[in-house]
């Protein structure tokens, strides 16, 4: 990702910018007392127009601070939420998810267009051994937490140390997940390129795939554990590899006609992107298959195998600068705080620990494979942030295991809420300080200085 960064705003324009961002929120919250009743399409189309006027606003006032774009975001969907400012309600948060399927569909777009093949050649003994240590290391040592912490975590007080092991191995599994969303919100501010976005890239991009495959196996371990009765089967592999394979092949096939509509047609993209990520969104999960797995296979086809990946990759980020604001307000307003109130001390220690674990890891796998020290000093950053597949891997195993899945949950919301708050800072001063980001310069001189030490 590369391009030219925006002039630094005057003391001037950030006033009006702040007094704007008052205004708003002063307007809608005259408004939902002057009409409390609002719904429906008019109150979801007001509120898509309010979160992509504050988040804007708000990112724009953060930037001095040297804070992504995406905690301006979050923060005015956290404000105009309805845990704490009360501007919007559940239900129109809710009729706001057309705009969340579109925007997870032009991420996956945008990440598998950002895989190209060579990257990956030169990259592949980095992203091998970063691969295989960060799961098995974070998986391992986040169970062995969270066994720690049980004392102090109620849905498993009092749990039997086998079932105990096994609901920690299902969060060591949601340990190892990333956020590919907060990644590319994050390098389409900083337009940045360079090592660390291509490993970022290579590796948080194909981490989905490993955590599917992940899930089915530990979740087979797990349930003999939890109900002896019950014993291991490769039914539920069978299920994850149709629906690996499924996706693969639908993706591929979608990748290859958006190339040739590209080289015949080549406009009115938004539209095409509208329509695959609203309405084939939901005839992918209809079919069983993952979407988002789909759509980075396209993405990826169309940028290796095809002569048109720059062209599509240009589209798909241009569309997604505004979908990004409202994906990304929304999701601020869907945390829930009384329950981050409730139990963030534990929800701190258990985000805490898998920070250090992942900075470990990574600094082991980057000895192991002898990457350059950029990389070994910065890859860890990247891999702290969670989000849409954490809430969904939780969802999951709420429904699998209602025996504690209501409390896992829980808990894992609220895991989320700060490692989406902490991690995208945390990426892009590492993109700052390796003088990727569009706005900073190269200091890699610095660090080959650094080799040895590290």
């Amino acid at each position: 990702m590369s391009g030219a960064a925006s002039a630094p705003k005057s003391v001037g324009t950030r006033i009006v910018q702040a007094t704007m961002l008052v205004v708003l929120f002063a307007l809608l919250w005259a408004a939902t007392r002057a009409m409390p009743n609002t719904a429906g399409e008019l109150g979801a189309i007001a509120a898509l127009g309010f979160l992509l006027l504050v988040g804007t606003l708000a990112s724009e006032l953060l930037e001095p601070f040297g804070l992504p774009h995406l905690t301006g975001y979050i923060l005015a969907g956290v404000l105009a939420g309805p845990h704490v400012l009360h501007l919007l309600d559940h239900h129109t948060v809710e009729r706001l998810g057309s705009v969340n399927s579109l925007a997870l569909a032009l991420i996956a777009f945008a990440g598998g267009a950002e895989l190209k093949l060579e990257m990956l050649r030169r990259d592949l003994r980095s992203l091998a051994w970063a691969t295989s240590i960060q799961t098995v290391v974070v998986l391992v040592g986040m169970a062995v937490v969270f066994i720690a912490l049980q004392p102090f975590i109620p849905f498993v007080a009092g749990m039997p140390l086998m079932a105990l092991l096994g609901v920690g191995l299902l969060w060591g599994v949601l340990a190892v997940t990333r956020s590919p969303s907060a990644v590319l919100g994050v390098l389409a501010q900083t337009r940045a390129s360079g090592p660390l976005t291509n490993f970022t890239l290579g590796f948080v991009m194909s981490s989905d795939i490993v955590v599917v495959v992940l899930l089915a196996l530990v979740m087979g371990v797990v349930r003999p554990l939890m109900d002896p009765s019950e014993a291991f089967s490769l039914a539920r592999l069978e299920v994850v590899g149709h629906e690996l394979l499924g996706s693969v092949a639908l993706g591929t096939t979608l990748g290859l006609l958006i190339a040739a509509y590209l080289r015949l047609v080549g406009t009115q993209l938004v539209l095409i992107f509208v329509a695959l990520g609203v309405g084939a969104s939901e005839i992918i999960q209809y079919l069983h298959f993952e979407p988002m797995l789909s759509f980075m296979v396209a993405g990826f086809v169309v940028q290796n195998l095809s002569k048109q990946g720059e062209k599509f990759l240009h589209a798909v980020e241009s569309t997604s600068g505004i979908v990004f604001v409202v994906f990304f307000a929304t999701a601020g307003a869907h945390l829930d705080i009384p329950l981050v109130k409730q139990i963030w001390p534990v929800a701190l220690l258990l985000c805490a620990a898998r920070a250090g674990i992942t900075y470990g890891a990574s600094r082991l796998a980057s000895r192991i494979a002898h990457d350059p020290p950029l990389i070994r000093k910065w890859g860890w950053a990247p891999l702290v942030s969670q989000a849409g597949l954490t809430l969904g891997i939780a969802a999951t195993i709420e429904r699998t295991f209602p025996s504690f899945g209501e409390g896992f949950r829980a808990l894992a919301v609220a895991t989320v809420a700060i490692n989406e708050m902490v991690g995208p800072v945390l990426f892009k001063r590492a993109l700052d300080k390796a003088g990727e980001s569009a706005t900073t310069e190269p200091v890699r001189a610095d660090l080959e200085a650094e080799e040895e030490v590290a």
